[in-house]
Parts: C-alpha cells; structure tokens; sequence
C-alpha cells in the first residue's frame, strides 16, 4: 500500500488524546505490579525469617525463682533437637526496648524483668510443639511465644494485598484495551469512504488493519516511554525509603532484580498487547461491514 494512503489513514495529528490515556494506564498499571511484588515479597519474607523463632518469656514474681527456671528452660532447650540456637536475652537488651515508655526508670536495677531467651527453632512443623515440650518439664511457668504466629495476620494482609495489586494491574490492562478497541472504531468510522475506495484499489482487510495496527503500536510505545520513566522515578522513590526503614526485611520488601525485571518487561508486553487489540479489532469490523 502506498505511503499516501498511509498517510490517509494514519495522521500524525490523530490519536495524541489516546496516548496520554495509554500513558497514564500505563503508569497506574507499573505502580499497581511494583506494590504487588513487594508486598507479595515482604509476606513470604516474614514467612521464612519469622516461622522459625520464638521467644521464652519467665515472670515469676521471686527474681531468685526466676533465675533457677531460666537456667533451667535453658539448658534443657539446647539439649533439645527441636532447638537449634537458644540464647538468654541479657537485661541491657530488655531496657533498650522498654526504654521508650519507661524512659530513664528503665535503668532503675530494682525494676523487675522478665527472663527472656530467644529461640531459633529447627525446621519441621512439630518443633514449636516439641519445644513446648521441652519447657513443660523444665519450667511449667514459662510462656513460649512463636514469632511467626504473632505476625502471621500481617503477612495475610500483606498477601491480600498482593491480590488486590494484581486485581488492579489486570483491570487497568482490561481498561488499556477498551482505549483501544474504541479509538480503532472510531478510526473506522472517520475513513470510512476512504477505506471503501483503497479496498476498490486492491487493498486487503489484512492490510487496512496493518495500517491501524502500525499506527496503535506507535502511541503505545510513546506512552510506554512516558509512563515508564515515570512510574520508575516515582517507585525508586516510593520503595527505597520504605525498604531502609524495614529493618531486616529491608532487601525482602524491595523489588529484587526478579521484581525490576518484571517491570521492564510490562511496558513491552503492553506495546504488543495494544498493537495486536487494533489489529483484532479492525480485521473483525471490516470482516463484518465490508
């Protein structure tokens, strides 16, 4: 088909409202994946880095009392194979975290504290169980409290709210796709007359669609290079911070090379996704009316 039809059909003045639409899609739909990554990445961390602690706590009111048992909940706990590191918490650490409610009274020798011993438990579904166990025997007061438990329902919200990301992501591509459906019909419906007489010409249905197709690929690719700079500098920005301020799970929550990579795929993806939408879009038109 001749560079003029060409131009016929494709203006370089049409479409600019489209890529802006595009764009922002786009942009929403980059923002969507990058939440749902991490927060699908800081539940599976919290997972694997939480399930196997736990925490022995003994509040006997008599400090000697106290003293005997965690010796006691100790010793047995190492012996344990159910325990592959236990560790008495020293009472410094114990002031450090009461010290922001308690302030300066955290250091008074004559407060009481608890006995604290710090667990890592070995792999296996029965080892809390096991070491449970374990302290019945040793120290019937002691209290173990298992860490992945207690943060069991943020890691569920956190996989909730993976879901909802990639609900949205899926909706703003749904979206990206009815853009494109309606710009393609309504390209069809401006050249009409112009169609009808290229398809006297000798055109093909393949070929008109080609057209439409080229020129649907183009807006989405400037979109992609928009939103995609975009949506890098905005979850650079957003996801940096929030990482050093997560502690140890700092590296989990942040993207990863996987979670980058995704990203720079998706605007590709869209590219072709829209392209192909056009191109399905008007062969099934002209196969209906022409």
């Amino acid at each position: 088909m001749s560079t003029a039809i060409a131009r016929v059909l494709d203006p370089t003045r049409a479409g600019r409202a489209m890529v802006g639409v595009l764009a922002i899609m786009l942009f929403m739909t980059l923002l969507a994946a990058a939440a749902g990554i991490g927060a699908g990445r800081g539940a599976a961390a919290l997972g694997a880095r939480l399930s196997g602690r736990a925490t022995v706590q003994l509040t006997d009111a008599d400090p000697v009392a106290r003293t005997a048992a965690a010796a006691r909940a100790l010793a047995a706990l190492r012996s344990s194979s159910a325990v592959t590191s236990a560790r008495a918490v020293p009472r410094a650490e114990l002031e450090k975290l009461v010290a922001p409610w308690l302030g300066s009274a955290a250091d008074d020798p004559d407060l009481p504290m608890p006995e604290l011993i710090d667990l890592e438990l070995a792999p296996g579904d029965d080892a809390l169980a096991t070491a449970r166990a374990v302290l019945r025997r040793a120290a019937p007061s002691a209290v173990i409290d298992s860490h992945g438990a207690a943060v069991a329902p943020l890691a569920r919200l956190l996989r909730v709210a993976a879901v909802v990301a990639a609900a949205a992501a899926a909706l703003m591509v749904a979206a990206s796709a009815a853009v494109v459906v309606l710009a393609a019909r309504a390209g069809l419906e401006a050249h009409r007359a112009t169609i009808a007489v290229i398809h006297g010409l000798g055109a093909t249905d393949i070929q008109v669609a080609g057209l439409f197709q080229r020129r649907v690929a183009r807006d989405a690719a400037t979109a992609a290079l928009v939103a995609t700079a975009s949506a890098g500098a905005a979850t650079a920005l957003l996801v940096r911070p929030f990482a050093a301020g997560s502690g140890a799970l700092g590296d989990a929550v942040a993207l990863g090379a996987q979670g980058w990579g995704v990203l720079a795929a998706l605007p590709f993806a869209f590219v072709g996704f829209a392209a192909l939408v056009a191109r399905r879009t008007v062969t099934h038109a002209l196969a209906r009316t022409l």
